[in-house]
């Protein structure tokens, strides 16, 4: 934040500081307050450094890869329940380009934009509404620092809803910039309901099992805020 991430600036680009940190972020693991938050956003506020946020094995290969050819210092944040999934994972090398944002699943009546964990969740929460008849398009930024907001706005245009979801506290979180973007954008226009946040509690983690799973946003949550919020543009 000091160093890394002004020192091209502060020296007139004649330098670069090319590295990568990797950190663990994210409740479920039992690890209570002091080992289980998310502070993306906190890393998004600082000029000079990248966010990344990958939600799948192959995301993560490609992305890593790619923050490691970049010139500029990356944060790389991993949340700590995804180390256990598993997925194809292409062989050989390579690179998924920072900054482009992806439509995991496609949809016409919502858009469900998430990040890390979260877009699991939201995949899941999609296809328990699509038996419902209500076709949720789930968007993943991927990398939240620069954001590629063209394909959230595309979305938003074409569903005119849209609901943000990330386990961060929802005070101060990405999904605020996410809305401000959204909102200062010709998305703003094809609103038929107001921007969405489904977000976690403005609490420390809690150590307890039952709590620490009501702090953050589960599949059930995202499902009824995506249920109500198509209801209200009825």
């Amino acid at each position: 934040v000091l160093q890394a991430a002004k020192l091209r600036f502060m020296l007139g680009g004649k330098v670069s500081v090319p590295f990568v940190l990797r950190t663990p972020a994210g409740a479920g693991t039992g690890a209570a307050a002091q080992h289980s938050e998310s502070l993306e956003n906190w890393f998004v506020h600082v000029p000079g450094l990248k966010v990344v946020m990958p939600s799948t094995p192959a995301d993560a290969k490609g992305l890593l890869l790619a923050s490691i050819e970049d010139p500029n210092p990356v944060i790389f944040v991993e949340h700590k329940l995804l180390y256990r999934t598993k997925g194809v994972v292409p062989e050989g090398y390579y690179t998924t380009p920072l900054a482009c944002s992806e439509v995991k699943r496609a949809g016409r009546d919502v858009t469900i934009i998430a990040t890390s964990l979260m877009v699991a969740r939201a995949l899941e929460a999609a296809a328990q509404l699509a038996a419902e008849g209500i076709e949720a398009e789930v968007v993943d930024p991927r990398t939240l620092k620069p954001l590629d907001a063209e394909p959230l706005i595309a979305s938003v245009v074409k569903t005119g809803r849209v609901l943000i979801v990330h386990e961060a506290c929802k005070t101060g979180g990405f999904g605020g910039e996410v809305a401000a973007v959204l909102a200062e954008s010709a998305a703003f226009d094809y609103l038929d309901a107001p921007i969405r946040r489904l977000a976690g509690l403005d609490i420390p983690v809690p150590y307890n099992r039952d709590l620490e799973r009501r702090m953050v946003p589960q599949v059930e949550d995202i499902v009824d805020a995506a249920r109500r919020l198509v209801r209200e543009a009825r």
